[in-house]
């Protein structure tokens, strides 16, 4: 199948932005607003049976496409084009220099001459794009090239699955990328727009919680440990008598007994801030830097009651919840409590909608 998706530039118009985790389908589509720049014309979260997707792979490809053609559905949109992202841990990123002032076509040969020695992979096993950064720092005759490849199967998986749900996909991005462009909107949330402020995004997933330190934009340190919230699941399923599935979705509806919130919970988000706390201290003893201003906190573990709290006490840190969308207008479709609710989990699929208004 020969799949002809840019990593960096989109073409389409109008475009939903599509995030396959290991745990759910999230889709988000934005609008233009005069006024506040996105409007949040719908989204959605639909669950995925578990083991799906592991490790970032797509284990089952006819229940992926099921659930995201589910998705879809619920989202009522006419819209069909999407911007999908790979996982992180299946992309090779590199930037390297080239000369000032060359045609596509040489800049082209130049990457793919370059790649080779990066990749450890045949070429025309991998899907390979690259975009040009902007100057070089060190001379005003190079410049700065970002290159991103990908084995062909792990991109062809994605594109089926949407394909087989009715979509149409148009960009294939890497999700970090995506996830750092709604960083961005946050980083605005902070005062002075966070200029110059070291922030430690971290954002807790269903198997692997992922920190990312970033300042003015410049990631200067990322790490990922295994910790997040099917841990929590496990604890309920184990506690109350009940299936993955039964926790999970007890978990999503807040229908437990009293003595989950003091019993399982609390220690749940206790560690959770042990971990987090932990990932910073190797930031520290690995770098220069001793301090960090504000922690931003994302995915589904988030919005857990006291997840804020609780880190901000261990690590001594101004925490805050991810909210992409704090400055979007809403559409009527749209409802600002489940929203609000949602928003640290949407950090990769609103990120993937932005990209229909890049130039």
């Amino acid at each position: 199948m020969q799949v002809d998706l840019s990593f960096f530039n989109p073409k389409a118009r109008s475009l939903i932005g599509v995030d396959i985790s290991s745990s759910s389908v999230k889709m988000v589509e934005l609008a233009s607003d005069s006024k506040a720049g996105y409007r949040v014309e719908r989204y959605t979260i639909e669950v995925l049976p578990r083991d799906v997707v592991a490790d970032g792979n797509i284990v089952n490809l006819e229940q992926a496409a099921e659930t995201v053609r589910r998705a879809w559905k619920k989202l009522a949109t006419s819209t069909r084009h999407v911007a999908l992202a790979l996982p992180t841990s299946h992309v090779i990123t590199k930037k390297i220099i080239l000369a000032a002032g060359q045609r596509e076509e040489e800049l082209e040969v130049q990457v793919e001459s370059e790649a080779s020695q990066y990749i450890p992979f045949a070429l025309e096993e991998v899907n390979l794009d690259f975009q040009v950064v902007g100057p070089a720092p060190s001379s005003p005759d190079e410049i700065e090239v970002l290159i991103a490849a990908s084995r062909k199967e792990k991109v062809e998986d994605r594109v089926a699955v949407a394909e087989s749900a009715g979509l149409k996909p148009v960009v294939m991005d890497v999700d970090s990328y995506a996830v750092l462009s709604a960083f961005e909107l946050i980083a605005k949330q902070f005062p002075d727009n966070g200029k110059g402020q070291i922030i430690a995004l971290i954002d807790v997933g269903a198997n692997v919680m992922n920190l990312t330190v970033l300042r003015d934009g410049q990631q200067l340190y990322a790490r990922e440990q295994a910790f997040g919230g099917n841990q929590l699941t496990q604890d309920i399923a184990r506690m109350f008598g009940m299936t993955f599935e039964e926790a999970e979705a007890e978990k999503r509806r807040n229908g437990l007994p009293d003595n989950y919130e003091a019993e399982v919970l609390r220690p749940f988000v206790e560690s959770m801030a042990l971990e987090v706390s932990r990932a910073l201290q190797f930031f520290f003893t690995s770098t220069q830097f001793t301090q960090i201003d504000h922690i931003v906190l994302a995915g589904g573990c988030a919005v857990l009651p006291g997840a804020d709290e609780a880190v901000a006490s261990r690590t001594q840190v101004n925490t805050v919840i991810a909210n992409p969308f704090a400055d979007m207008v809403l559409s009527d479709r749209v409802r600002a409590k489940s929203l609000l609710a949602d928003a640290s989990s949407l950090m990769a699929a609103c990120g993937l909608a932005m990209r229909r208004f890049e130039e």
